[in-house]
């Protein structure tokens, strides 16, 4: 029987885990946490069907200089933390102009189209359809020129991918959201992402499918990843050593500092955002993002979550709350909050690649060590498609999505 470790229990790793394991490999999962418990769990909880093109870098003078002075919550940096950054994100940046965006968009929108159906059949088997909403989630738009903007890009998405969204009016937001104080200058609703209740409750549903699919789930250090004999992988867990034919690197932001054990050097531009809930106030029916003050507002089991946009600090950094509190500020002008759930707020990395597609393969020196990681903002929309993907590769199969794109080797 092929047998395999995967190092990693977010949604990508599970996912990973339970595609192999319909298989009939044997797996073995392994975190430090329960599975879902680091960045997975801390998410907007939207499974998004629209999002066909990655996120670019700006290379609008204007917008750089807000960045700069910090007069967007998009996205925060410390200059303290630049050093750590500044080569991946200048790649990040040599891949935004728009002949290299449009390439890998191009790849992108082959994974996010799958990732519905995908999603579907794991919820279906995992009996976890009361987490799920199909109705989409809203974006809010506060100045004229950014809704017309927005919806000239939707309609490029709607002719070229059959995308589905419908555009609000302020009145209509307002109509569909009584808990709001205002609804801008009008929103769109993209109608066929779906929204999770609870995301962490979501990853641990696939785990304990992967778990009656017969797979093993384990606490250990993934450090402790070395060669058994001439084609096999060693790890050492709470159960003691544990071997298996092959190996995966699901561990998302940290996968890079592993792999530099192994002879390999993965740029890699990491993205913090924060997360938390509040309960006592009032609810909103389906998630809000905020457009300008980069944000999402999400009724989930808990409460109400606020996300953030991205912070770009030094590895281990202690937290900064500046983007939250901007956020807290502005939804409040929004909607009644209450108050807050989390004594201290969570807060989780994104492992975004310079030229914004996953790593998904064999890895190109060591025999039977696979990769699995890069996903950016959308490992949790993504994680059961590429997990699809990296499991036909691992099992001979014809893939069915063209996994050049993804290559480990193109670094």
């Amino acid at each position: 029987m092929k047998s395999a470790i995967i190092l990693g229990a977010g949604m990508v790793g599970v996912a990973t885990a339970v595609h192999l394991q319909q298989r009939g490999w044997s797996v073995v999962l392994l975190d430090r946490k329960e599975p879902g418990r680091e960045t997975s769990h801390g998410n907007a909880g939207i499974i998004q069907r629209e999002a066909l093109r990655p996120y670019p870098m700006s290379h609008d003078w204007r917008e750089l200089a807000k960045i700069a002075i910090g007069r967007t919550n998009d996205v925060r940096y410390r200059i303290a933390a630049l050093p750590y950054h500044l080569g991946p994100l200048l790649c990040y940046w040599w891949h935004s102009f728009p002949a290299r965006h449009a390439d890998a968009s191009a790849a992108y929108a082959q994974i996010i189209g799958c990732a519905v159906r995908e999603h579907e059949a794991f919820i279906q088997h995992a009996d976890a359809g009361n987490l799920i909403r199909r109705d989409g989630f809203r974006m809010l738009y506060r100045d004229r020129p950014a809704l017309e903007a927005a919806i000239a890009a939707a309609e490029v998405l709607r002719h070229a991918y059959g995308v589905k969204f419908s555009v609000m009016t302020s009145w209509d937001l307002k109509q569909a959201e009584p808990a709001l104080a205002e609804g801008g200058v009008g929103s769109l609703h993209w109608l066929e992402p779906w929204t999770v209740s609870d995301p962490g409750a979501l990853v641990s549903a696939y785990a304990n499918l992967f778990t009656r699919l017969g797979g093993n789930i384990v606490r250990g250090d993934a450090k402790s990843l070395s060669r058994s004999g001439n084609a096999g992988w060693s790890v050492i867990t709470e159960n003691g050593r544990m071997e298996a034919g092959a190996a995966v690197i699901a561990l998302g932001p940290w996968s890079p500092d592993l792999l530099k054990r192994f002879g390999y050097r993965f740029p890699m531009v990491r993205k913090r955002g924060y997360h938390r809930h509040y309960v006592g106030g009032s609810r909103l029916d389906l998630p809000l993002c905020d457009a300008m003050n980069g944000y999402v507002l999400a009724p989930m089991a808990k409460g109400t979550r606020i996300t953030t946009g991205a912070e770009f600090a030094a590895p281990g950094g202690k937290p900064d709350l500046t983007q939250l509190a901007y956020a807290e500020q502005a939804a409040c002008k929004l909607l009644d909050l209450g108050r807050p759930v989390e004594p201290e707020p969570g807060l989780g990395t994104r492992p975004c690649m310079p030229d914004m597609l996953p790593v998904i393969g064999a890895a190109p020196r060591h025999r039977g060590l696979w990769l699995h990681f890069g996903h950016g903002h959308q490992g949790f929309t993504l994680g059961p498609t590429t997990g699809r993907l990296i499991a036909e590769l691992m099992n001979n199969e014809s893939p069915t999505i063209d996994p050049f794109p993804y290559r480990p080797w193109r670094y």
